[in-house]
C-alpha cells in the first residue's frame, strides 16, 4: 500500500535530488576533469588514437571546452530527470521514467568521480548512497512487483550506508575533511580542537544509528534522530557559509549543496511513514481476521 503522501514525500525527496544536481552543473562545476585528465587511463589513447601529445591536450583551451559542455549537458539532463519526476505517475505517461533512470544511472557515475577525485575512498562513493539510490527506489514504488517490506528495507540500508560512512569521515577513519571542522567552528562557534572532538561523537552516533534502524523496538529512535540530523547537516551547508555582506552570491554558491542533501533527513521520516502504513495494514487485516 502506499499512500499520496508518501508517495509525493519520495518524489520529492528524488526531485531534490535531481534538481539540487542540476543547479550545480549548470552554474557550478562538477569532478569530471578527474576522469579526462587522467593521465594514466587517457594518455595512451590521446596521444596514440589522435596523436595529440599530452602536455598539449590538458592545456587546450578546446579540451577544457569540451569538459564544460559535457558538464552542462549533464545538468540539463538532470533539469529533465526532475520535471519527470514530477510528471511520472502509476497508469500512465510510463516513457517519463526514462529520464528517471538515466538520470539515477548518471549519479552513478558521478558519484564513482567524487570517489575517484578521492583516491577511490569507498566510503565517499557509499556515503551518497541515498542521493543516487533513490531514483531507482522511485522507479521500483511503480513496479507491478512492489513489495513494502522490501522496499523500507532497501530504504533503510540506503540512509544506514549513508550515515556510516558520513560517520567514517566525522569520526576520522579517513582524514577529517576540512569543510567539516570549518562548519562546526562557523556554526556552533568552537576551537578547531573542539570541532574534532564534537565530529567524532557524531560519527559514533552515525555508527549506532546505522544499527539501531535495523532493530524493531529502536528504529523508531534512531530514524527521527536521523531526520533531524540529515536536515541539520544539509542545512549547514548554508548555515556556514552564508555572509550578510554577500546574501545573494552566498546562497547561490551553496544551496545546490543544501537541496540534494535535504533527502538525507526526508529518507528517514519516509520509512517512519512507509512503517506505519504496514503498522496499520497489520492492525486492518487481525481486526478482519477476528471478525
Amino acid at each position: 500500500m502506499k499512500s499520496n503522501q508518501t508517495q509525493l514525500l519520495l518524489k520529492t525527496c528524488v526531485f531534490l535530488i535531481f534538481i539540487g544536481r542540476a543547479y550545480q552543473h549548470l552554474f557550478w562545476d562538477a569532478p569530471y576533469r578527474t576522469f579526462f585528465w587522467d593521465e594514466s587511463t587517457l594518455k595512451p589513447i590521446i596521444e596514440g588514437l589522435f596523436k595529440t601529445p599530452w602536455q598539449e591536450y590538458v592545456t587546450s583551451a578546446k579540451t577544457d571546452s569540451v569538459i564544460q559542455a559535457i558538464i552542462k549537458l549533464n545538468g540539463v539532463l538532470y533539469l529533465i530527470a526532475a520535471i519527470s519526476v514530477i510528471l511520472i505517475k502509476n497508469t500512465n505517461r510510463k516513457w517519463f521514467r526514462i529520464p528517471v533512470f538515466i538520470g539515477g544511472f548518471s549519479l552513478i557515475v558521478l558519484t564513482i568521480l567524487m570517489a575517484k577525485e578521492k583516491f577511490y575512498h569507498t566510503a565517499q562513493f557509499f556515503e551518497h548512497s541515498i542521493q543516487f539510490g533513490l531514483p531507482f527506489v522511485l522507479l521500483y514504488s511503480f513496479s507491478e512487483k512492489f513489495n513494502l517490506e522490501k522496499f523500507i528495507f532497501v530504504l533503510k540500508l540506503l540512509i544506514a550506508f549513508t550515515f556510516f560512512c558520513h560517520g567514517l569521515y566525522a569520526f576520522g577513519f579517513y582524514p577529517i575533511p576540512g569543510k567539516f571542522v570549518d562548519m562546526v567552528i562557523q556554526i556552533l562557534g568552537f576551537s578547531e580542537e573542539n570541532a574534532i572532538i564534537f565530529l567524532y561523537i557524531a560519527g559514533i552516533i552515525d555508527f549506532i544509528l546505522a544499527i539501531l534502524i535495523f532493530i524493531p523496538k529502536l528504529q523508531l529512535y534512531a530514524l527521527w534522530y536521523a531526520v533531524i540530523w540529515g536536515l541539520l547537516t544539509a542545512i549547514a551547508r548554508i548555515a556556514a557559509n552564508f555572509y550578510l555582506d554577500f546574501p545573494l552570491q552566498s546562497i547561490h554558491q551553496n544551496i545546490h549543496e543544501v537541496v540534494f542533501r535535504i533527502p538525507h533527513g526526508l529518507t528517514p521520516l519516509l520509512v517512519i511513514l512507509y512503517s506505519k502504513t504496514i503498522s496499520y495494514d497489520t492492525l486492518f487485516k487481525t481486526k478482519k481476521a477476528v471478525l
